[in-house]
């Protein structure tokens, strides 16, 4: 299933202090942001700090997102956040301008939803995701913020779902490859002692995933 939200509207002001005189604004709980994009000139801007950084917590690199500046509408996607690395707190948003005419292409995360029979059924299994986001490619009004994927339909260990199992209309286009794993079975391994005798459970069981990549030494 491809989910989307209702359009998003953040209201702006055209914004006279730039370079280091910014934090004057940080100081009166006012966020800066910059546009730019198709067809436009780059032009400063500013908003609401609180608000905005609420609406943040909702909205993904692919939201369509409608700039409001005294009755003038630009739709946008937001491009880049800055956030302070001490306080965590927004700094400031590069907002993109689109064409609603012309196709984007993005990275879009996927999400698994159900429940699989397989967990209840097959003593020691587990779901692995091999996959956590698709790249796609369609208009603006088009493109999905999330890509939910059911997986109810998992009954034996044999079963999996790739990237050509997915329906997402004709307005989408897949660019990821069709054969690659979203999502399979794997089991959870024994571990077995020198002489091959299976180890009493202690710790945590070490994976046996399809398509798990090595982790990174520390």
């Amino acid at each position: 299933m491809a989910t989307k939200q209702d359009n998003i509207i953040i209201k702006v002001e055209k914004r006279t202090l730039t370079g280091k005189k910014v934090s004057q604004l940080r100081n009166k709980g006012i966020l800066p942001g910059v546009v730019y994009g198709h067809r436009i000139d780059s032009y400063p801007v500013q908003m609401d700090t609180h608000s905005t950084t609420l609406l943040m917590k909702k909205i993904t690199p692919t939201t369509l997102i409608t700039l409001d500046q005294d009755g003038k509408q630009t739709r946008v996607i937001i491009r880049d956040r800055t956030y302070d690395v001490v306080t965590g707190h927004l700094l400031h948003l590069d907002f993109f301008a689109v064409s609603m005419t012309e196709k984007l292409r993005a990275n879009v995360a996927i999400e698994l939803t159900g429940k699989a029979p397989v967990l209840d059924e097959v003593p020691g299994s587990l779901i692995n995701q091999v996959l956590n986001e698709l790249e796609i490619e369609a208009l603006p009004a088009d493109m999905l913020e999330r890509i939910e994927v059911d997986i109810s339909g998992l009954a034996s260990a044999e079963d999996s779902i790739t990237v050509g199992d997915l329906n997402l209309g004709d307005k989408i286009s897949v660019l990821t490859p069709h054969d690659e794993v979203i999502v399979a079975v794997g089991f959870v391994a024994e571990e077995k002692e020198e002489g091959g005798e299976v180890a009493e459970a202690g710790g945590e069981p070490e994976v046996m995933e399809k398509g798990k990549k090595e982790e990174e030494e520390a």
